[in-house]
């Protein structure tokens, strides 16, 4: 080591030393054991990484819609719920209320027990079903529904409805739609393409998900140049209805169409009898539609006459106010109350769609009459309703103020708007 230089000596020496120190110690000292993996970052790396680590929840969350044609057990199956519980909750009577349409949220366990369903039914009722033990519990009450204000357009190119299909407007809406201009409009043969609809209505939600539109505030109609408008107005003294900008009733004495929206298969007028084979007076309007689609009273009265007549079949007739009548014939059945002296309004079911008496298919023959006679309904001008009463204008007016401003809005941008 005589090349090697006094510092790197040290050096040397100085490492040896410190090994030795090191090897003692390890020798010495106890065995210390590693520490136990976090379980949470356990979990977090199995959820990643997809290891079959993390235990199966406890509870399945689904939604499921009745269908036509499903079945209690089939839509439970779909749930995850189990066979067993299937044939529990087979016997529960609020779920023999489901209808096609509803939509179903299930909370079921691992095994496929039931924990807790519930469904929206008819009216804004929240009908639940809950384990209670080896049973269950049912539950019914109004449903927390929040409403919100949608604002759409639309223009026709073929129908009313494909319009509002295409600008995400439900049936129920347009129905009322055509409901609130059809004293103004004929929806059956005035309709033109280019047309235009606005629209302000009602909106409810369930827990964020939208459960059912609700009534229409505001409306435009433009038919072939003409424009239209409605808005809702409740009256202080009660009732109330659609009026237009000015305070003028929307609302006719009658309805043109006893059916909310339907075709007219045979006119008034000369026609070819279609038993008789011959020419003869048609002293009705046929409207095609199917077995069962809803009738309504035309107008404010009283029921006539309820039962089967001959070439009619089952007929109801209505005496309105003054000189005038109508008659609905060949139904196939009649709303509960429409018997002789019940009193029905307008828009009120006086019965159903069907194919009694002399009819080669499902259709509605009315007849409108004025003082016995047999009058055209689209020939004729309607009388109105009454006006907003003139305690009510300056109420109506600074209520129809924000509505109107919102038609406005849509007639120079006309795009969906939700609020």
């Amino acid at each position: 080591m005589s090349d090697v230089t006094p510092l790197a000596r040290i050096a040397a020496l100085t490492a040896l030393a410190l090994s030795g120190a090191v090897a003692a110690f390890a020798t010495m000292a106890p065995e210390i054991p590693a520490p136990a993996p976090d379980a949470a970052l356990v979990e977090q790396i199995a959820l990643r990484t997809g290891d079959t680590l993390l235990p199966a929840p406890a509870e399945f969350l689904r939604e499921e819609r009745f269908q036509r044609g499903d079945t209690l057990a089939g839509m439970l199956g779909r749930l995850g719920v189990s066979d067993a519980e299937v044939r529990k909750l087979a016997r529960t009577p609020v779920l023999r209320r489901l209808r096609p349409g509803h939509t179903v949220a299930g909370e079921v366990n691992a095994e496929g027990e039931l924990l807790r369903l519930s469904y929206l039914a008819a009216r804004g009722t929240l009908t639940t079903v809950e384990r209670a033990g080896d049973a269950f519990r049912t539950m019914e009450g109004a449903a927390p529904l929040r409403a919100e204000i949608v604002m759409r357009s639309g223009t026709i190119r073929s129908s009313l409805f494909a319009a509002a299909d295409a600008s995400s407007v439900p049936d129920s809406v347009a129905v009322q739609i055509a409901d609130i201009f059809a004293g103004d409009v004929d929806f059956h043969r005035e309709l033109r393409e280019g047309d235009r609809f606005a629209v302000v209505y009602e909106q409810y939600f369930l827990h964020g998900r939208p459960v059912h539109a609700g009534r229409v505030l505001a409306a435009e109609f433009v038919n072939q140049g003409r424009r239209f408008r409605a808005l809702h107005y409740a009256l202080a003294q009660g009732g109330g209805g659609y009026y237009a900008p000015d305070g003028s009733n929307l609302r006719k004495a009658f309805l043109r169409s006893p059916l909310e929206y339907s075709r007219i298969s045979s006119g008034f007028g000369m026609r070819r009898h279609p038993f008789q084979r011959t020419w003869r007076a048609h002293s009705g309007v046929d409207f095609a539609a199917p077995t069962g689609t809803r009738v309504r009273a035309a107008g404010d009265g009283v029921v006539e006459f309820a039962g089967p007549r001959a070439g009619y079949g089952n007929m109801v007739a209505v005496r309105h106010r003054g000189q005038y009548s109508t008659v609905y014939a060949h139904l196939s059945r009649f709303a509960p109350g429409a018997q002789r002296g019940a009193r029905v309004a307008q828009g009120d079911v006086v019965g159903f769609v069907g194919q009694t008496g002399w009819a080669t298919g499902p259709h509605l023959h009315y007849e409108f009459r004025v003082a016995g006679q047999s009058r055209n309904p689209y020939a004729i001008a309607m009388p109105a309703g009454e006006p907003v009463p003139p305690a009510d204008v300056g109420a109506f007016r600074r209520h129809a103020e924000p509505l109107l401003a919102r038609l406005e809005l849509l007639a120079a941008n006309p795009i969906a708007l939700l609020e």
